[in-house]
């Protein structure tokens, strides 16, 4: 018997809870649904007796991501919904082709949270058909019918040792490209046809000047706990350890979501993430650190005109004192899209309606030709044996440092998109008590 539908994702903090949400909703509406992760090892039951009737991506931006995330994981399928986590750009991304889709990426169904990214895709080619407003699934989970979902302050204070008396700081922060090094944001930018030199060093430096503020302010308000927020692909970073070591008020957690941190938190502060619209949906307010600018074509568009601390002195007479809203309203809204209709029943209709009705249109019509990766077939089959026994390639740098750098990044990536069965539970169980039945 096949399977309804396949859910793929790419990063466990910003996408499993959003999607086991889905998979509950389509579930209660008696319908099939697994997750599989893009690194996963290849599956035969996906090409065979479970294969899906609709492969649901975390990204489809053009037909190379058609092989790699559709064909290469189920074979032919003309069924794909995109999830498409990416969609706060800068102005300069949102002319570009790339973010826009290329080739038969365009006839997918490219979902979006609100009507500013529909208008920018039908702008630049998509058929409205192919581009529906579904809202923002995580926000989801800041709407009254999720209270007491998350943990409360005291709580996630004592789970990881935190002093639940003093002031509690989030910072989330955007940093991905300061743990690049130069061969991999040079692979970055030819893969994305755009130069991501001078915006990783934008990062390098914003965070370098971010984590003096922070230690100057820490030294002088012991009264306060910061969690500082990393990003999914900000990873091995020396200076963090270094003024986590320093300043015993100074906490580099990862665990649990955005959101999580966002509802227990007393003061939040941002460089540029997207999450700025996680924290309008709780209600609450957040100050935007920016000690150097930003480059526009790398800058959210959502951040334009918006207020800005640009100094220390700023910073600290801030700090801990109440803030409103950095950005308007009507901004915010154009781009993730309020409705009185939950997102995830709206992505349920959504999927529903695709798996019913003949394809929207064909993502493998001509001049799409499929490949199949028999290199990353058998080299992922090996990988996850080594991850599996606990042996990272490293070992084998000495003798195979080709080898041992090419495993140890994909290594690397199957360990940051690793969940246990226990978490997923635990999760899994969370939203069903907490959904619409």
């Amino acid at each position: 018997m096949g399977l309804d539908f396949l859910i793929l994702y790419e990063h466990v903090v910003r996408e499993y809870e959003s999607i086991l949400l889905i998979k509950a909703e389509l579930e209660r509406r008696g319908y099939t649904a697994e997750i599989h992760q893009l690194l996963d090892r290849k599956k035969l039951k996906y090409f065979t007796w479970k294969k899906p009737k609709v492969v649901v991506s975390s990204c489809m931006y053009d037909d190379e991501a058609i092989n790699s995330h559709v064909y290469n994981n189920v074979g032919v399928c003309k069924k794909v919904v995109n999830l498409h986590w990416e969609q706060m750009l800068s102005d300069t991304q949102e002319e570009g082709a790339w973010f826009n889709f290329n080739g038969n990426a365009k006839k997918c169904v490219q979902t979006c949270w609100g009507k500013r990214t529909r208008e920018r895709l039908v702008a630049h080619g998509m058929d409205e058909k192919n581009c529906p407003v579904t809202g923002a699934v995580m926000m989801d989970f800041l709407r009254p019918q999720f209270d007491g979902y998350f943990k409360n302050k005291a709580q996630l204070c004592r789970e990881f040792g935190l002093d639940e008396n003093k002031l509690l700081m989030l910072y989330i922060s955007s940093f991905g490209y300061a743990s690049m090094d130069e061969k991999e944001v040079a692979e970055l930018s030819q893969m994305a046809g755009e130069d991501f030199t001078g915006f990783a060093k934008t990062n390098r430096e914003s965070m370098a000047a971010t984590l003096a503020w922070f230690d100057k302010y820490l030294e002088a308000h012991p009264e306060t706990e910061l969690v500082y927020r990393r990003h999914p692909s900000e990873w091995n970073s020396p200076a963090l350890e270094e003024l986590a070591a320093r300043r015993s008020n100074f906490h580099v957690i990862f665990a649990d979501s955005v959101r999580q941190w966002i509802v227990a938190a007393d003061e939040i502060f941002i460089w540029m993430s997207t999450a700025i619209a996680e924290v309008y949906f709780a209600g609450k307010s957040c100050r935007i650190l920016r000690p150097q600018p930003i480059e526009h074509e790398f800058d959210p568009v959502i951040y334009a005109g918006a207020d800005y601390v640009t100094t220390y002195d700023e910073f600290e007479k801030l700090a801990g004192s109440d803030a409103e809203f950095p950005i308007k309203k009507e901004i915010i809204e154009g781009y993730f899209d309020k409705s009185d209709t939950p997102a995830y029943v709206r992505m349920a209709d959504l999927l529903e309606d695709v798996l019913k009705n003949e394809p929207r249109d064909d993502p493998f019509a001509p001049p799409f030709k499929p490949h199949f990766n028999a290199l990353k077939f058998f080299a992922l089959l090996g990988i996850h044996a080594m991850y599996a026994m606990k042996l990272n390639p490293a070992v084998f740098k000495r003798i195979a440092p080709k080898f041992a750098d090419f495993a140890g990044r994909i290594y690397g990536y199957i360990d940051k998109a690793h969940i246990s069965k226990a978490d997923v539970k635990k999760m899994s169980d969370k939203i069903f008590i907490k959904r619409c039945p």
